[in-house]
C-alpha cells in the first residue's frame, strides 16, 4: 500500500511537472514570436509594421516554413513605390504569392462581408485612406456560405474586434482568422489598398 501511495504521488508529479513546462514552453514560444515580429528581422528593410491584431506565432511559423516565398513578398514591397503603383494584378512567386492593388469607394457596414480563407494567407494594406476591419477567430464565427474551394473562401457572420487600417501598417489573416475588411471609415469615401496572397504551409 505504501509503495502504491509512492509510485501514485511520482506520477502526479511528472505530470504536474510536464504540463508546467509545456505551459512555460508555450509561453515563451509566444513571446519569442511576438519579440521576433518586433525586431522586424522579417521585414528586409521596409518601414511598414504589423498590425497588433496579427497572430505572432502563426506568422513566425509560415514566415520559416516558406521563408523563400515571404522574403519575395517583402522584396515586393520594398521595391515597389505602391503610391504611384497602378490599379492591377502583380506577379510575385507564381501562384505562391501574387499582388492586387485596387481604387474605389468603401463598403457600409451591411455591405462588408466576414469571410475566411484556406489555401491563402491575405496580406492586406491600406495604401491611401483608411478603412476599418473587423476581425474574429473562426472557431466563434457562425458559417452562411460554406467554404468554396475555387473562391478559396467563405462567409461568415461573427461579433469582432474593429481596426482602423491605415497607411503604415498591414494585416495578415490566417486561415484560422475571420475577418471583415473594407468598411467604410467617415471623411474617406475611396480608397487604394494592396492585398497579397502568400499560399499556406499546412
Amino acid at each position: 500500500m505504501k509503495l502504491l501511495t509512492v509510485i501514485s504521488a511520482s506520477l502526479l508529479a511528472f505530470t504536474f511537472s510536464t504540463m508546467t513546462t509545456n505551459t512555460v514552453h508555450a509561453q515563451t514560444n509566444e513571446k519569442s514570436a511576438r519579440e521576433w515580429v518586433n525586431s522586424k528581422q522579417w521585414a528586409n528593410g521596409i518601414s511598414l509594421t504589423v498590425a497588433p491584431s496579427v497572430d505572432a506565432q502563426e506568422f513566425y511559423k509560415q514566415y520559416h516554413a516558406s521563408k523563400a516565398v515571404w522574403d519575395k513578398v517583402f522584396q515586393f514591397l520594398k521595391d515597389h513605390n505602391l503610391d504611384t503603383l497602378s490599379v492591377g494584378k502583380y506577379p510575385i512567386d507564381g501562384d505562391n504569392a501574387f499582388a492586387s492593388i485596387t481604387y474605389g469607394p468603401s463598403k457600409t457596414l451591411d455591405e462588408a462581408k466576414w469571410e475566411s480563407h484556406r489555401k491563402y494567407i491575405d496580406l492586406q494594406y491600406v495604401i491611401k485612406g483608411e478603412e476599418k476591419i473587423e476581425v474574429a477567430p473562426v472557431s466563434t464565427a457562425t458559417v452562411v456560405t460554406p467554404y468554396n474551394e475555387a473562391r478559396d473562401a467563405a462567409n461568415y457572420t461573427a461579433d469582432g474586434t474593429y481596426y482602423i487600417a491605415k497607411p503604415g501598417t498591414f494585416y495578415l489573416f490566417f486561415p484560422q482568422d475571420a475577418h471583415r475588411p473594407n468598411i467604410k471609415v467617415d471623411g474617406y469615401d475611396e480608397v487604394k489598398k494592396l492585398v497579397i496572397k502568400i499560399k499556406v504551409v499546412q
